[in-house]
């Protein structure tokens, strides 16, 4: 180590784990079924997870992507629409529909939140758009004052992708008590994990009924002869997923209140570094999870990032690079891709450019340490940049 590095703070683990999930893998295991249809492990997540996030019901799925690619099914997503979806953000969030055959078309997001643009979004409606999906950046909830208006005016659905938002609150109101479909992830990394898996929360029964038919290969659970009533896949989760899930969920409450007293923390000091930008926050959203800690170097250009965040990690901290703008990702452009280049869609989008060449986020376990450590990611950062 060289004299003028500190050494490298000790960051909680992730995943968590304690006795609650290996007495749910040991009940899953004991009771004898392994399915969701015999067993009643997922069929108690999802009323344990709809209840937690104000919804009428919930679905347990195989993973986040297939949670959005169900709920856009069951909006009527298909061939020859189009889905309004941030340039900013996991590449799943467009694929989901252009696996449906829909064309999804990117807008660009707010420069403070990094959350959907919603006069954005308003410009790109067309005849053909069947629905408005915003992202919940980081945990922190978009505009949905604004995105609930431009639905009511264009008759469009909005369906949040809230991969990122376990437990985030706007007004006082969870993902699911917003009126509209919600859909998150339990991959590795999330703030409840099984290692895969996804859920989708419904504010109607008539939905769910649905979903649950589409998610089970068209079957309803109490056929015996294979009448399959609609088209669907296999995007059953499984007994052993959601005894996990149910108890990440018992102690998300308490992680993210540790997480929003660091936060708040981390924010004023990186604030304080000269150069460096913290995402902001909306005072309408009183409750954030911080999936992520992000933050900008506005000016600092991709490949000095990209090195910035390579010294980071070498000096002990859990950072990545930001998300690329999906259209300047090969796979966005294989199928249902809008008729448009890379270069006019980048012109219409200088806040995903500027995010996909200076962004970076640090990963929410930091948020789970002591506050001395939030001290020493600000210095470490405050060292790397001048080192760069």
């Amino acid at each position: 180590m060289s004299a003028d590095r500190h050494p490298a703070p000790d960051f909680p683990a992730w995943p968590q784990y304690d006795a609650a999930e290996r007495e749910g893998l040991i009940r899953a295991l004991e009771q004898g079924q392994w399915w969701r249809i015999g067993g009643s492990e997922v069929d108690s997540f999802e009323r344990e997870f709809a209840d937690y996030h104000g919804a009428e019901r919930a679905l347990a799925v195989t993973n986040g992507t297939h949670a959005l690619e169900l709920a856009l099914q069951v909006l009527g997503v298909s061939h020859g629409t189009e889905v309004i979806v941030p340039a900013f953000t996991f590449i799943s969030s467009s694929q989901a529909a252009q696996r449906l055959g829909a064309v999804a078309v990117p807008v660009d997001v707010d420069p403070e939140t990094y959350c959907l643009d919603v006069a954005a979004a308003a410009e790109a409606v067309t005849p053909r758009t069947r629905a408005i999906m915003p992202v919940h950046m980081a945990g922190h909830f978009a505009d949905m004052d604004a995105l609930d208006k431009l639905s009511a005016d264009t008759g469009v659905p909005v369906i949040q992708d809230a991969a990122h938002a376990h437990g985030a609150q706007w007004r006082g109101r969870r993902a699911g008590a917003l009126g509209s479909i919600a859909a998150f992830s339990f991959q590795n990394g999330k703030l409840m994990t099984a290692g895969e898996g996804g859920a989708v929360t419904f504010p109607d029964n008539a939905s769910y009924e649905e979903a649950f038919l589409r998610h089970s290969c068209g079957r309803p659970p109490t056929d015996r002869k294979y009448f399959h009533q609609t088209s669907g896949s296999n995007f059953r989760l499984n007994e052993f997923s959601a005894s996990v899930l149910r108890a990440q969920l018992g102690r998300l409450d308490e992680q993210i209140a540790v997480r929003e007293q660091r936060s708040a923390v981390l924010r004023r000091l990186l604030a304080e570094i000269p150069g460096v930008v913290p995402q902001g926050r909306d005072e309408r959203v009183d409750r954030m999870p911080h999936y992520m800690a992000m933050f900008q170097v506005p000016g600092l250009g991709e490949q000095r990032r990209d090195a910035l965040v390579d010294d980071l990690i070498a000096r002990g901290l859990p950072a990545f690079v930001a998300f690329r703008a999906i259209y300047r990702s090969d796979g966005f452009w294989e199928t249902g891709a809008p008729d448009t280049t890379v270069g006019d869609l980048a012109r219409r989008n200088p806040v995903t450019e500027a995010l996909t060449a200076d962004g970076i986020w640090l990963h929410h376990r930091t948020l789970l340490a002591g506050e001395q450590q939030i001290h020493d990611i600000a210095q470490i950062l405050t060292d790397a940049l001048a080192a760069l």
